[in-house]
């Protein structure tokens, strides 16, 4: 089986760099006139899945908003998952799992296993009891072509007091679990397949990216405030590794499914115009 990284640098070439979230809350469904319930919640992930599944490159279900229905939801989001493989699109779990031992273990199992009716292509984790916990995930995707997003530098203002504390050697947590990503990734082509999260909000980091050789999910743009120029400042010389993720904008278009597939064209050629943009020679890149 192909890598993820394979898999996602091939599908970002293809479809553009665009991760759309399916991130069915009350507001939303509201919004579209569905219920609040299983019937909404079907009928809203069924549209998002039909009008986009076969034109972004990386969809992703937030998997909260289908586990607050019970057992109903997420037999629903284990459907909306075989729809968006059926239709080619790359399935990013967002549960951000993180644990020890045997629970880390079957959380890998059950998002990336191929037996498993949960199964995507990758998920995103918490590396806050340690990185080398996650272990059990890095090798369940590794065996199975999956990809694993850890959180770096997160834009929620609580994330900081735990990811810009130092530790001994210096260096912040976010660093830390930055460089022993980067050593899961090393020698990959085009791409490693070990990501992580770094919200497009935050800005200059002042930290090191440029090693990671893996992809760099980036929520926050849209309605969270990010633009797709604001990659740049954030991401600077490792530009090229980012997957730009728009849920709420996007979503918002809906539910006419062409509106929703015109918002997410339009994302896509927003971020296209940064990333593809030619670098200069101090590693910055101007805007075509």
């Amino acid at each position: 089986m192909e890598s993820f990284g394979v898999r996602l640098h091939r599908a970002m070439r293809e479809r553009g760099p665009l991760c759309v979230g399916i991130d069915p809350h009350p507001g939303l469904l509201a919004r579209w006139g569905l219920p609040d319930d299983v019937s909404g919640l079907d009928r809203f992930a069924r549209t998002v899945t039909e009008a986009l599944g076969d034109q972004v490159a990386v969809v992703k279900p937030q998997s909260a908003f289908f586990e607050r229905f019970g057992s109903r939801g997420v037999a629903v989001l284990e459907s909306t998952i075989r729809q968006l493989r059926d239709a080619g699109s790359l399935v990013l779990l967002d549960v951000k799992r993180g644990d020890i031992g045997s629970t880390v273990a079957a959380y890998a199992a059950a998002y990336l296993d191929p037996s498993s009716p949960l199964y995507v292509d990758a998920v995103t984790a918490s590396p806050y009891l340690g990185v080398g916990s996650l272990a059990p995930m890095f090798d369940t995707a590794t065996r199975h072509g999956g990809g694993v997003f850890v959180l770096a530098l997160t834009s929620n203002p609580e994330g900081g007091a735990v990811q810009r504390a130092r530790g001994a050697d210096g260096r912040t947590v976010a660093q830390a679990v930055i460089d022993e990503i980067a050593q899961l990734n090393a020698g990959a082509e085009p791409l490693g397949s070990m990501g992580l999260v770094v919200g497009a909000t935050i800005g200059d980091t002042g930290h090191d990216l440029s090693r990671v050789n893996g992809p760099l999910l980036a929520p926050g743009l849209g309605a969270q405030g990010a633009t797709a120029a604001d990659l740049r400042t954030v991401f600077g010389p490792a530009l090229s590794g980012v997957l730009p993720s728009y849920s709420r904008q996007v979503l918002a278009a809906g539910p006419d499914p062409a509106a929703l597939r015109a918002a997410a064209e339009q994302a896509a050629a927003e971020c296209r115009r940064v990333l593809d943009a030619p670098k200069l020679t101090d590693g910055s890149v101007t805007e075509r």
